[in-house]
């Protein structure tokens, strides 16, 4: 991560670090899986859901990451720490690297779980995981098609899951690693699981998610941006608001 650190502090995105995160959660994925004592279908399981995970999101972020500006929540991060920027982007890239291996220890435990054939946890677990990766490949996919088209340029997104909340693709990916822990309750220690969706949460909401992202879109949209919250649920998917007139 120190030289993570060293590219992004040359190049003036901090992104990178969600590409080297995504991927590392990967490997670890596959490691887990490779020396694992659990049974083969555990294994194969984390190995599957861990691995299509972190393909997937690591090929997205390399694509919206590399060869463009940094993103919005990063570049307020920057802002908002000045001078001190450098110094405290060093230490969130180390913590990054905690974060992950914290990030995958529900597929560590499930990895060495024992257990004789499917029970409906695990059918919850496949719905979930299923569910998420569809809502947050949705959510990218619609965002990606909107700012591609240059009349939305300054504009904000209301289309498709974008129109039911504010941040569609945080809440899927939340979902996802919700999907992990009935599959890790038969491990050993496996309610240790709940608290990555829960330490993921807080994130959302008090770190590196919503706050700086919507800061960035107020400072950039405005007023537009300003209907879009009082009218549009902020994380879970529901029917926007009619707003009222003053």
């Amino acid at each position: 991560m120190s030289l993570l650190w060293w590219v992004q502090r040359r190049t003036g995105n901090a992104g990178i670090v969600d590409i080297a995160w995504t991927a590392a959660i990967g490997l670890a994925a596959v490691f887990y899986a490779a020396t694992g004592t659990g049974d083969t279908y555990s294994r194969w399981a984390v190995a599957v859901l861990g691995g299509v995970w972190s393909a997937r999101l690591t090929w997205y972020l390399f694509r919206r990451v590399v060869g463009h500006p940094e993103e919005g929540r990063y570049a307020s991060l920057r802002t908002g720490w000045g001078d001190q920027a450098d110094r405290r982007f060093f230490f969130f890239y180390q913590m990054q690297a905690a974060a992950a291996i914290f990030f995958s220890m529900p597929m560590l435990l499930i990895a060495h779980r024992t257990q004789e054939g499917w029970s409906w946890l695990d059918g919850l677990g496949f719905v979930l995981w299923m569910v998420g990766i569809a809502g947050v490949t949705a959510s990218d996919w619609q965002l990606a098609a909107f700012r591609k088209r240059s009349e939305n340029r300054g504009k904000t997104c209301r289309r498709g899951l974008w129109r039911y909340s504010r941040h569609p693709n945080y809440f899927f990916e939340w979902l996802h690693w919700c999907s992990y822990v009935p599959l890790a309750i038969g491990a050993t220690a496996g309610w240790l699981s709940i608290l990555v969706p829960l330490v993921l949460l807080y994130f959302f909401f008090y770190v590196t998610g919503i706050p700086p992202t919507e800061a960035q879109a107020v400072a950039s949209r405005g007023e537009e941006y300003r209907r879009y919250q009082r009218t549009t649920s902020a994380f879970v998917p529901w029917f926007p608001k009619k707003e009222v007139a003053e």
